[in-house]
């Protein structure tokens, strides 16, 4: 099928809209997901850790074979593997709404990884081939501000129904808009594929990859829970960084790689990448903690919860046309300085927040910080996506969506392992410093230690004293709240790192790779 003609507004009108509909049933699920998690870890027993795996399941997934997606898209046809993708996806959801137990969500949520990484870089790659250079920043900003859009009704949808033990439905959301998005795919948006692309897939490279980063995920999520010293951590461990080696060693030997190393010769793909590296991976482990923080801390009901989270994506709603607008007239790296400088703004104003009296006290403590960050945000998302797809040769769009992709999402997947296993430690050292000045029995210390994998949720041991089960429990939330802050001050540290990358990689305007040779 040939491409629509530039002039062709009705048929991009289409494209576009089916590029967001697709695109936004993964933002509309991350988003609710993320204030569900309380009231999941409470139905289907869970604790912290295995909280931390129904998020990591897809985000692992995701990352690790969101290069093979990208790839089958070149190959292929972008147009087909999207409706493979948005056909698992809607089945998992589907699965993960039936959940009977958290093991079976983490496997659900597994499948929708593998939908996902069919799914989203065709989205991108897409958009990239059929719009113009010049109608591509704008293109690319409405897909990320109706992106945005989805992700209010997100939290709130998923607050709502979380608040009423309705969990299950926010995975029903889905549904509509991959049905929807099916629908218009297949009859209106044109197949593209890379023409020039020869030879068989890359599929040890992509085993390579997804090897490394199930073991350093494994690794970095069990490290608080099974001790450095046991085999199961340090093993993965190794061997992950072994898979990894393995696999850039492989692509440099690969006429047809799954990652063109060649594409890290433009400095502006290389440093866009180590900035969503750094940045990204922030932005998940805020999301996971800040959603708990409210709930288990600030005593929120789910609802509530999902309701603080709306101003986030406003900015990007509104300005994010504008920002395309400002990224194509005068380049992107200035942007891409100042809005992760002013997103870390927002993580520090979040650890500098104690405890609150609730939701009473939402509009001063938590919604400057919340606004600071969607504000930084704006000035990074559309910047950022068309700077990496801008900055290479059009043949390469899929691979190049793919590697972003790939980067944000490992980037997600290692930093909430890391930052897990951080704040499992941190609590249980602060909670013991909490409850020894309160002299309790040595069987209610090593109780409330045995249960500390709960975090705020941690409970208060039956047979306790009615004048002390307010002191626990105040120990309980001092013991969170400075674990809180202390991965807010990290989150700081990697979002204001990005910004450094931002400045000392990203060119003004960016140079493309040239295009490929036959």
């Amino acid at each position: 099928m040939a491409l629509p003609g530039k002039n062709s507004s009705q048929s991009h009108n289409w494209i576009l809209t089916a590029m967001i509909l697709a695109s936004s049933m993964a933002s509309i699920d991350a988003s609710a997901l993320n204030v569900a998690l309380p009231a999941i870890q409470r139905s289907l027993k869970a604790d912290a850790t295995q909280l931390v795996w129904v998020v990591n399941a897809y985000a692992l997934m995701l990352a690790a074979l969101i290069l093979v997606g990208g790839a089958l898209g070149d190959h292929l046809g972008r147009k087909k593997i999207m409706l493979i993708g948005i056909s698992l996806f809607v089945a998992c959801s589907a699965a993960c709404a039936a959940a009977p137990s958290i093991e079976w969500l983490i496997a659900a949520r597994t499948g929708q990884g593998l939908g996902g990484a069919l799914l989203i870089p065709g989205s991108l790659a897409i958009i990239t081939a059929v719009f113009a250079d010049k109608q591509r920043g704008k293109a690319i900003g409405t897909w990320s501000a109706a992106g945005a859009l989805t992700s209010v009704a997100g939290p709130l949808l998923g607050g709502l129904l979380a608040g009423e033990g309705l969990w299950r439905v926010v995975f029903l959301l889905n549904l509509p808009l991959g049905l929807a998005a099916l629908g218009i795919i297949y009859w209106k948006v044109p197949e593209t594929r890379d023409e020039s692309t020869k030879g068989t897939i890359d599929y040890i490279g992509g085993g390579l990859s997804s090897l490394g980063l199930a073991g350093l995920t494994y690794s970095f999520t069990m490290w608080s829970t099974l001790g450095p010293d046991q085999p199961a951590v340090y093993g993965t461990l190794i061997g992950g960084l072994i898979s990894l080696a393995a696999f850039v060693w492989f692509e440099t030997r690969q006429q047809e790689p799954l990652v063109p190393m060649s594409l890290f010769q433009v400095h502006t793909f290389a440093g866009t990448n180590l900035l969503t590296l750094f940045l990204y991976g922030a932005l998940s482990i805020v999301s996971f903690f800040l959603s708990l923080n409210l709930v288990q801390l600030q005593g929120y009901r789910p609802a509530l919860a999902g309701l603080a989270f709306i101003p986030l994506p406003l900015p990007l709603i509104l300005l994010s046309r504008w920002v395309g607008d400002l990224s194509d007239q005068y380049g992107p790296r200035r942007l891409l300085i100042l809005g992760p400088t002013v997103t870390g703004l927002g993580f520090l104003g979040l650890s500098l927040i104690g405890l609150t009296s609730g939701p009473t006290d939402y509009w001063f403590t938590f919604l400057p910080a919340v606004l600071t960050i969607g504000a930084g945000l704006t000035l990074t998302v559309v910047p950022l996506t068309n700077t990496v797809m801008g900055s290479v040769a059009s043949h390469y769009a899929g691979t190049a969506s793919g590697i972003n992709n790939a980067v944000a999402r490992a980037a997600a997947v290692l930093a909430l392992a890391v930052a897990g296993s951080v704040v499992l430690a941190t609590f249980s050292y602060q909670l013991g410093e909490q409850i020894q000045t309160l002299h309790l029995p040595a069987s209610v210390e090593a109780a409330l230690q045995a249960k500390s994998n709960l975090l705020g949720a941690t409970p208060i041991p039956t047979g306790i004293a009615t004048t002390n089960r307010p002191l626990i429990h105040r120990a309980i939330q001092v013991a969170f709240l400075h674990s809180f802050q202390v991965i807010m001050w990290g989150c700081t540290g990697l979002a204001w790192l990005s910004a450094v990358m931002a400045a000392f990689w990203v060119a003004p305007y960016a140079t493309k790779l040239p295009k490929k040779t036959p």
